[in-house]
């Protein structure tokens, strides 16, 4: 490991490299809620928000659900470092599912 380095960073930029390419319809759908939202009338927006909100925490479940499958196979003082770096990089990369 080296110094100032993240332990799993590599990793977890592989794991959220590959998310997203898998993942991208998901990722784009919630910035399309996003931007319908933003633009509706007061009559539609309540609706809209809700849609939206829905939706980025269904991506925010399938993202926890890669953090913790990966975390269940580290030692349990491992696993917590891991999970720290892991909600801190998606955090940085995607603030709207951090966890």
């Amino acid at each position: 490991m080296k110094l100032g380095r993240p332990r799993f960073r590599d990793l977890i930029e592989r794991q959220l490299d590959l998310f997203e390419r898998e993942n991208r319809g998901d990722i784009q759908e919630t910035q399309r809620r996003l931007d319908l939202y933003n633009a509706a009338d007061r009559d539609e927006a309540e609706e809209l928000y809700g849609d939206y909100v829905d939706h980025v925490e269904a991506v925010k479940e399938l993202l926890e659900e890669l953090r913790d499958t990966y975390a269940r196979t580290l030692d349990e003082g491992v696993r917590d470092v891991y999970e720290r770096q892991f909600d801190r990089m998606l955090a940085k990369r995607w603030p709207r599912f951090e966890l």
